[in-house]
Protein backbone atom coordinates (compact mmCIF):
# COMPACT_ATOMS: atom_id res chain seq x y z
CA UNK A 1 0.00 0.00 0.00
CA UNK A 2 2.82 2.39 0.85
CA UNK A 3 4.50 1.81 -2.53
CA UNK A 4 1.21 2.55 -4.33
CA UNK A 5 0.91 5.89 -2.54
CA UNK A 6 4.52 6.70 -3.34
CA UNK A 7 3.93 5.84 -7.01
CA UNK A 8 0.75 7.96 -7.09
CA UNK A 9 2.58 10.92 -5.55
CA UNK A 10 5.40 10.50 -8.06
CA UNK A 11 2.85 10.45 -10.89
CA UNK A 12 1.26 13.69 -9.63
CA UNK A 13 4.64 15.40 -9.34
CA UNK A 14 5.60 14.28 -12.86
CA UNK A 15 2.26 15.54 -14.18
CA UNK A 16 2.73 18.94 -12.53
CA UNK A 17 6.26 19.21 -13.91
CA UNK A 18 5.11 18.33 -17.43
CA UNK A 19 2.28 20.88 -17.26
CA UNK A 20 4.75 23.54 -16.11
CA UNK A 21 7.24 22.63 -18.86
CA UNK A 22 4.53 22.55 -21.55
CA UNK A 23 3.23 25.93 -20.37
CA UNK A 24 6.70 27.48 -20.42
CA UNK A 25 7.33 26.10 -23.92
CA UNK A 26 3.96 27.46 -25.11
CA UNK A 27 5.32 30.97 -24.52
CA UNK A 28 8.14 30.32 -27.02
CA UNK A 29 6.21 31.09 -30.18
CA UNK A 30 8.14 30.70 -33.41
CA UNK A 31 5.14 31.98 -35.43
CA UNK A 32 1.98 33.46 -33.86
CA UNK A 33 -1.25 33.59 -35.87
CA UNK A 34 -3.71 36.53 -35.59
CA UNK A 35 -6.86 34.56 -34.65
CA UNK A 36 -5.14 32.16 -32.29
CA UNK A 37 -2.72 29.33 -32.82
CA UNK A 38 1.04 29.34 -33.02
CA UNK A 39 4.00 27.21 -33.95
CA UNK A 40 5.76 26.73 -30.62
CA UNK A 41 8.94 25.15 -29.36
CA UNK A 42 7.52 21.63 -28.81
CA UNK A 43 4.96 22.82 -26.25
CA UNK A 44 2.85 19.66 -26.55
CA UNK A 45 5.75 17.24 -26.20
CA UNK A 46 5.80 17.14 -22.36
CA UNK A 47 2.11 16.19 -22.25
CA UNK A 48 2.62 13.60 -25.00
CA UNK A 49 5.55 12.07 -23.09
CA UNK A 50 3.58 12.01 -19.84
CA UNK A 51 0.75 10.14 -21.56
CA UNK A 52 3.24 7.68 -23.05
CA UNK A 53 4.81 7.12 -19.63
CA UNK A 54 1.70 7.04 -17.45
CA UNK A 55 -1.06 5.94 -19.82
CA UNK A 56 -4.14 7.51 -21.33
CA UNK A 57 -6.23 7.96 -18.16
CA UNK A 58 -3.55 9.93 -16.35
CA UNK A 59 -2.55 11.57 -19.63
CA UNK A 60 -6.09 12.86 -20.11
CA UNK A 61 -6.20 14.19 -16.54
CA UNK A 62 -2.93 16.09 -17.01
CA UNK A 63 -3.86 17.32 -20.48
CA UNK A 64 -7.24 18.57 -19.19
CA UNK A 65 -5.43 20.55 -16.50
CA UNK A 66 -3.11 21.91 -19.19
CA UNK A 67 -6.16 22.81 -21.31
CA UNK A 68 -7.71 24.81 -18.47
CA UNK A 69 -4.42 26.61 -17.89
CA UNK A 70 -4.03 27.46 -21.60
CA UNK A 71 -7.61 28.76 -21.66
CA UNK A 72 -7.00 30.94 -18.59
CA UNK A 73 -3.81 32.36 -20.11
CA UNK A 74 -5.57 33.31 -23.37
CA UNK A 75 -9.07 34.24 -22.18
CA UNK A 76 -8.44 37.99 -22.16
CA UNK A 77 -7.31 37.92 -25.79
CA UNK A 78 -10.20 35.67 -26.85
CA UNK A 79 -12.74 37.85 -25.02
CA UNK A 80 -11.49 40.84 -27.04
CA UNK A 81 -12.45 39.24 -30.36
CA UNK A 82 -16.07 40.39 -30.04
CA UNK A 83 -17.68 36.95 -29.96
CA UNK A 84 -21.25 36.51 -28.78
CA UNK A 85 -21.59 34.65 -25.46
CA UNK A 86 -22.58 31.44 -27.28
CA UNK A 87 -19.69 31.76 -29.74
CA UNK A 88 -17.29 32.49 -26.88
CA UNK A 89 -18.37 29.32 -25.06
CA UNK A 90 -18.03 27.33 -28.28
CA UNK A 91 -14.60 28.81 -28.90
CA UNK A 92 -13.43 27.99 -25.37
CA UNK A 93 -14.64 24.43 -25.79
CA UNK A 94 -13.39 23.75 -29.33
CA UNK A 95 -10.19 25.81 -29.19
CA UNK A 96 -9.08 25.06 -25.62
CA UNK A 97 -10.79 22.45 -23.48
CA UNK A 98 -11.38 19.75 -26.10
CA UNK A 99 -8.24 20.05 -28.27
CA UNK A 100 -5.70 20.42 -25.48
CA UNK A 101 -7.32 17.59 -23.52
CA UNK A 102 -7.07 15.33 -26.57
CA UNK A 103 -3.27 15.50 -26.31
CA UNK A 104 -3.62 13.01 -23.46
CA UNK A 105 -4.59 10.32 -25.98
CA UNK A 106 -0.98 10.21 -27.21
CA UNK A 107 -0.27 7.22 -24.97
CA UNK A 108 -2.99 5.15 -26.59
CA UNK A 109 -0.53 2.98 -28.54
CA UNK A 110 2.44 3.28 -26.18
CA UNK A 111 2.90 -0.49 -25.87
CA UNK A 112 3.71 -0.74 -29.60
CA UNK A 113 7.16 0.81 -29.39
CA UNK A 114 8.33 3.43 -31.85
CA UNK A 115 5.25 3.23 -34.12
CA UNK A 116 3.07 3.57 -31.03
CA UNK A 117 4.90 6.62 -29.73
CA UNK A 118 4.92 8.45 -33.06
CA UNK A 119 1.49 7.17 -34.13
CA UNK A 120 -0.09 8.05 -30.79
CA UNK A 121 1.34 11.56 -30.92
CA UNK A 122 0.21 12.03 -34.52
CA UNK A 123 -3.27 10.67 -33.72
CA UNK A 124 -3.81 12.85 -30.64
CA UNK A 125 -2.49 16.00 -32.28
CA UNK A 126 -4.52 15.36 -35.45
CA UNK A 127 -7.62 15.23 -33.25
CA UNK A 128 -6.54 18.58 -31.80
CA UNK A 129 -6.32 19.94 -35.38
CA UNK A 130 -9.80 18.60 -36.10
CA UNK A 131 -11.24 20.40 -33.07
CA UNK A 132 -9.65 23.70 -34.12
CA UNK A 133 -10.95 23.11 -37.65
CA UNK A 134 -14.55 22.77 -36.40
CA UNK A 135 -14.16 25.92 -34.33
CA UNK A 136 -12.97 27.92 -37.31
CA UNK A 137 -15.43 26.45 -39.80
CA UNK A 138 -18.51 26.90 -37.64
CA UNK A 139 -17.94 29.32 -34.77
CA UNK A 140 -15.67 31.89 -36.39
CA UNK A 141 -17.58 31.82 -39.67
CA UNK A 142 -20.97 32.23 -37.95
CA UNK A 143 -19.60 35.02 -35.75
CA UNK A 144 -18.58 36.95 -38.86
CA UNK A 145 -14.91 37.09 -37.85
CA UNK A 146 -13.93 35.27 -41.01
CA UNK A 147 -15.57 36.90 -44.03
CA UNK A 148 -14.71 34.39 -46.71
CA UNK A 149 -16.78 32.48 -49.25
CA UNK A 150 -15.60 29.02 -48.11
CA UNK A 151 -15.12 28.96 -44.32
CA UNK A 152 -14.43 25.20 -44.38
CA UNK A 153 -11.43 25.52 -46.66
CA UNK A 154 -10.25 28.65 -44.88
CA UNK A 155 -10.41 26.94 -41.48
CA UNK A 156 -8.57 23.89 -42.79
CA UNK A 157 -5.76 25.97 -44.32
CA UNK A 158 -5.51 28.36 -41.35
CA UNK A 159 -5.40 25.67 -38.67
CA UNK A 160 -3.21 23.29 -40.68
CA UNK A 161 -0.69 26.12 -41.19
CA UNK A 162 0.34 25.93 -37.53
CA UNK A 163 -0.84 22.47 -36.48
CA UNK A 164 0.89 20.46 -39.24
CA UNK A 165 4.33 21.84 -38.25
CA UNK A 166 3.47 21.29 -34.57
CA UNK A 167 2.48 17.68 -35.30
CA UNK A 168 5.57 17.07 -37.42
CA UNK A 169 8.00 18.57 -34.87
CA UNK A 170 6.39 16.66 -31.99
CA UNK A 171 6.48 13.35 -33.90
CA UNK A 172 10.12 13.89 -34.86
CA UNK A 173 10.94 14.62 -31.21
CA UNK A 174 9.14 11.41 -30.14
CA UNK A 175 11.14 9.48 -32.75
CA UNK A 176 14.44 10.94 -31.56
CA UNK A 177 13.65 10.37 -27.87
CA UNK A 178 12.63 6.77 -28.54
CA UNK A 179 15.96 6.16 -30.29
CA UNK A 180 17.87 7.28 -27.15
CA UNK A 181 18.02 4.12 -25.01
CA UNK A 182 18.09 5.91 -21.65
CA UNK A 183 15.05 8.04 -22.55
CA UNK A 184 13.16 5.05 -23.89
CA UNK A 185 13.91 3.14 -20.67
CA UNK A 186 12.85 6.09 -18.51
CA UNK A 187 9.51 6.40 -20.29
CA UNK A 188 8.67 2.70 -20.54
CA UNK A 189 10.01 1.00 -17.42
CA UNK A 190 8.35 1.00 -14.04
CA UNK A 191 10.06 3.06 -11.39
CA UNK A 192 11.67 1.05 -8.55
CA UNK A 193 9.68 1.00 -5.33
Amino acid sequence: MRNERKEELLSLVEGAMMIALATALSFVKIVKFPWGGAITLLSMLPIVLYSIRRGVVKGLAVSFTYAVLQMMLDIAEVAGWGLTPASLIGCLLLDYLVPFTLIGLAGLFRERGLPGWVGGAAFALSLRLLSHYFSGAFIFASAGLVNISNPYLYSLVYNAAYMVPEIAFTCVACFVLFKIPSTRRLLTEKMPA
